[in-house]
């Protein structure tokens, strides 16, 4: 791969830097593995505080380096008592730190401290009433509320010190806190939207508890990391890759407005966008925002690259690769670069960090390739999207003074329509894939439903059907349809379209689109499926 131009000297930080005020203050979320886990710092974060989600195995120096003003153990779907269950370093006690376990994260916190847990006769699933038994500052406010319970463990045993101060119907330790320590634990889980009470707990906690100001504000994010990135930059110059989506234009205007013409961006044409799409980039960065747009025309060689290739993480892997040889190569024609930009968002970071360790087989991202890694780990790179999640990037966008159009299109992935084709990636199943997945768009938003949608993507199948046009059996391709609602990505339901859209859609792409017979609607949600079928 080539490599990135990069000056020695931009490994260095900037004197600047050291000016620069301390980070917001922030509660740390050690993920156990739990669906939810993403959840929690939503939750907190809606509330107006900072909260940041960490795998569980980080040591103890690495957690004292996040400098946390509390620290929250997340569920998980292991029993504590289990060989090899994922634990925490038990020093977490020792930092004097406000510490909430959630589900498992109690659990964990009895068995580290002298507890007893054991299966339960009786596992507890679903809603339950909570009954605050003692005053307490995590219970402030709340008398009884609904809480969403899922777990098939139990404490039996507190540890010395901790005292239960919520039970509900079936948990007589609902809640347990060691008040002197600040240490507390809840069975259920606060953070879905089940748990009515949830939000007033994850507040208490991080307000009374930890003592957080409600700071964390779009505005104030903007202030900071324009601060930040200039500090980080100083005279330097910066070299974006873009996608066109969302995330890296939001990117690119903020690095813009931080650092002007120091900003290079480069688009790279990899013929896997969908229809109109490099056309619309070029116009985009030349008159919305007068920003400087290199385009590489890459489209045969990528193709060349994925011919016969139908592997959904080769894939990835084979486009990432190929994408920095291409940003590599032009980045050397446009002379040095000290540093890398990305429009990296905190879901790609979560999902490409395993929970159970490095060892853990994990879906890769194409802003986490190999040749990305080296250059974060030498400081090279700016992802100041990354402590984001989806809505909030739109939000950003927004402050940015950036076209709500823009903003609200739908997610795309960065791989593009090669991981929407379930089978080898040629020229003519990206044509058919582009013009269904156009015409699908188009009646989205001719009947009111694209802004309702959180993500709509045509999916070309791997299999072939019998029909009948005209007098003639057909034997041709398969589109399914996947449309789903969502708050941020992380769950998801299936889309519930009026039966006329869905009708309008698969007419129009069987009559306009040659080569396909049929077409099927995904009703799957998010668990048990994924978003993207690849």
């Amino acid at each position: 791969m080539p490599a990135i131009p990069v000056k020695k000297s931009a490994a260095k930080k900037s004197p600047v830097a050291a000016k620069q005020g301390t980070p917001p203050a922030k509660i740390v979320v050690l993920d156990f593995g739990s669906q939810y886990t993403q959840l929690i710092a939503r939750r907190i974060r809606e509330l107006r505080y900072y909260a940041e989600i960490h795998p569980h195995h980080l040591s103890l120096a690495e957690i004292k380096k996040l400098n946390p003003a509390g620290i929250i153990l997340s569920g998980g779907p292991a029993s504590v008592y289990e060989k090899g269950a994922p634990s925490v370093d038990r020093g977490i006690f020792d930092l004097g730190l406000p510490i909430l376990g959630i589900c498992y994260g109690l659990q964990l916190i009895c068995h580290l401290n002298g507890g007893k847990v054991a299966a339960s006769a009786a596992r507890e699933f679903g809603r339950a009433t909570l009954r605050a038994k003692k005053a307490s500052p995590l219970l402030k406010g709340i008398k009884h509320g609904q809480v969403w319970m899922s777990h098939g463990d139990k404490v039996e045993k507190l540890p010395k010190q901790f005292v239960k101060i919520g039970v509900t119907e079936n948990s007589p330790m609902a809640v347990i806190a060691d008040e002197k320590a600040r240490v507390y634990g809840v069975q259920f889980h606060p953070e879905v939207q089940h748990s009515t009470q949830g939000k007033v707990i994850l507040k208490n906690f991080a307000a009374a508890i930890c003592g957080l100001k409600p700071e964390w504000t779009m505005s104030r994010f903007v202030e900071e990391k324009i601060r930040e990135i200039r500090a980080q930059v100083g005279k330097e110059r910066v070299l974006l890759g873009l996608s066109g989506g969302v995330d890296s234009t939001v990117t690119a205007k903020l690095l813009h407005d931080a650092i002007g013409k120091q900003l290079t961006c480069v688009y790279v044409d990899t013929g896997l966008m969908r229809k109109g799409e490099t056309a619309a980039v070029k116009e985009r960065f030349k008159k919305e925002f007068g920003i400087a747009l290199h385009v590489v025309d890459a489209e045969d060689r990528f193709l060349t690259a994925l011919a016969g290739v139908d592997e959904p993480e080769q894939k990835r892997k084979i486009i990432g690769k190929l994408f920095l040889d291409e940003f590599g190569a032009k980045a050397k024609e446009l002379g040095h670069h000290e540093f890398l930009a990305q429009g990296t968002l905190y879901t790609d970071v979560i999902e490409s960090v395993s929970v159970k360790g490095p060892s853990q087989t994990i879906k890769s991202h194409h802003n986490r390739v190999q040749g990305v890694l080296d250059l974060i780990k030498a400081g090279r790179v700016i992802e100041p999207l990354s402590e984001l999640f989806k809505d909030e990037v739109r939000r950003l966008g927004l402050a940015l003074k950036i076209n709500r159009n823009l903003l609200y299109r739908h997610p795309f992935p960065g791989p593009g329509l090669a991981i929407r084709i379930l089978t080898a990636v040629t020229k003519q199943n990206l044509a058919t894939l582009r013009e269904a997945d156009a015409i699908m768009l188009d009646e989205l938003k001719n009947s009111g439903w694209y802004e309702k949608v959180w993500q709509a993507g045509a999916i070309f199948l791997p299999v072939r059907s019998v029909g009948v046009m005209g007098d003639n059996r057909t034997y041709e391709n398969v589109i399914a349809l996947r449309l789903v609602t969502s708050e941020d990505g992380m769950t998801a339901d299936f889309a519930h379209l009026p039966y006329d859209v869905l009708a309008k859609i698969a007419s129009r792409i069987i009559n306009e689109v040659r080569g396909v017979n049929r077409v099927v609607y995904d009703i799957s949600s998010k668990p048990p499926a994924t978003i993207e079928w690849e």
